[in-house]
């Protein structure tokens, strides 16, 4: 995706032919991206919903499970450091390897350590470690993406963009397959060679930080791109503190001025909360119901990984076919009727044409929710010189959601049971309709322009 166009072109460039466009995937650049896509996949889902099911099965109960969605809080936050990663050196790293690719080195290799020390923790016997070790993870993992994000818009010219983003989006989701449905499957078969379970945990978790290492050889591969070296040679005067400075308060100060800009931060936070409320219990749900780990992988991150790639070629269509507003009630609208299809599955009970249907359903209605949503914030970051700042404030508002406003999602389920619980997620989606419904009317997206995907 590309920020809008501030003024239409005076004359329509020809289409590619089908076989340049597939030949655009195989580009070197765009290539690494894929590859940086999946390095950022990977860990989301080990302090998210693969933990939870460790969780579950140790014993731990609804409303501390429920609790660990707060571990998420540095995918909230990540906008405070962003212009740190922008602005400061990491001794040794960036010397060696230059300023994007020293910090991709050095967030990688702690987040291998993070994955570590968390595999070290028993969720049953001690919360607070396991918590601790999550958060480290997020932590490091919320680094890299936004190092990742500021890699591939700084390497990749504008031609190869759109590619990058679908390659990048790919990967992210197969790296998050691999760490949910991978994971569990490589610890049910260290379990199958008499490992006990908490020792086929730890050792699930250390292929897990072992597979970062894709990620490090491809940054070792890479390089630096020539807009990051042009910055850097640019404010080679300034000062570290200087750097920083002008990076974090140009990008605020940039979007704040604009016309409703605390409405669309609002929008921002709330548009996908009826997936972060539902998909918060989503693990724990499919195990109480009586699926097996196995059953757990293999459909609702195996089928679902290809509900939501066919899904993110839906929702790319209806962004080009519809305006940005009609879009997003779309988009809006679907993922949150999807979840009714959990609740009719509450009822059904343990059913694995039921579970299908019902995962394949809310992972396609997701997935074109999340393609609309990314061209609405693509077309906030109007400014090239605070992109990335600006980027890593909207998605970390985004988390807010699945961090703050879901962790009590649990003790919800837990009161008024599994049926009930799903349809409450539908009714936390009319918030935001009704803030996409006033920013219609201000003419929030007129001011926006073409958004072009």
């Amino acid at each position: 995706m590309t920020a809008p166009d501030a003024t239409a072109s005076a004359t329509e460039k020809p289409s590619p032919s089908w076989r340049e466009s597939l030949a655009v995937y195989t580009q070197p650049r765009v290539l690494i991206v894929l590859f940086l896509g999946f390095s950022s996949g990977l860990p989301l889902a080990l302090s998210g919903s693969t933990l939870l099911v460790w969780m579950r099965e140790s014993g731990v109960d609804l409303g501390t499970i429920g609790l660990f969605a707060l571990v998420g809080t540095p995918y909230t936050l990540k906008f405070l450091w962003a212009p740190l990663v922008d602005a400061l050196h990491v001794p040794l790293f960036t010397r060696a390897f230059g300023r994007r690719r020293g910090w991709l080195l050095f967030s990688q290799l702690l987040l291998i350590i993070s994955i570590l020390l968390l595999a070290l923790t028993d969720p049953a016997r001690s919360p607070f470690y396991c918590a601790l070790g999550a958060l480290l993870v997020a932590t490091m993992s919320s680094t890299q993406d936004i190092v990742v994000d500021a890699f591939r818009v700084e390497s990749l010219p504008e031609s190869e963009q759109a590619a990058g983003m679908a390659s990048y989006v790919a990967a992210y989701r197969i790296g998050m397959l691999v760490s949910t449905a991978g994971a569990l499957f490589i610890v049910s078969g260290f379990e199958g060679t008499g490992i006990p379970r908490s020792s086929a945990w730890m050792w699930g978790y250390v292929v897990m930080a072992a597979l970062v290492l894709i990620g490090t050889i491809t940054a070792l591969a890479a390089t630096e791109p020539e807009q990051s070296a042009r910055a850097e040679a640019a404010t080679q005067a300034d000062t570290a503190f200087a750097r920083v400075v002008h990076a974090a308060v140009g990008a605020f100060s940039e979007f704040l001025s604009r016309k409703d800009a605390l409405a669309a931060l609002a929008f921002v936070v709330l548009f996908k909360f009826t997936d972060a409320f539902s998909g918060t219990m989503t693990a724990p749900f499919v195990i109480d119901l009586g699926f097996t780990r196995n059953d757990y992988a293999a459909i609702v991150k195996g089928v679902g990984l290809a509900a939501t790639l066919i899904g993110g070629f839906a929702g790319g269509f209806v962004a080009r076919r519809y305006p940005l507003a009609a879009s997003l009630w779309i988009g809006g609208v679907v993922q949150a009727l999807a979840n009714l299809t959990f609740s009719w599955l509450a009822v059904v009970g343990t059913n694995q044409w039921a579970l299908a249907l019902a995962i394949c359903a809310e992972n396609f209605t997701s997935a074109i929710g999340t393609v609309i949503f990314v061209a609405y914030l693509s077309a906030l970051c109007q400014n090239p010189l605070h992109t990335a700042t600006q980027y890593a404030l909207l998605t970390a508002l985004a988390a807010v959601g699945r961090t703050y406003l879901s962790s009590g999602a649990g003790f919800v389920a837990k009161s008024v049971g599994w049926p009930m619980f799903f349809v409450i997620c539908v009714l936390v989606a009319i918030p935001s309709l009704m803030l996409l419904t006033w920013l219609q009317k201000r003419g929030h997206f007129e001011q926006l322009g073409p958004v072009r995907v």
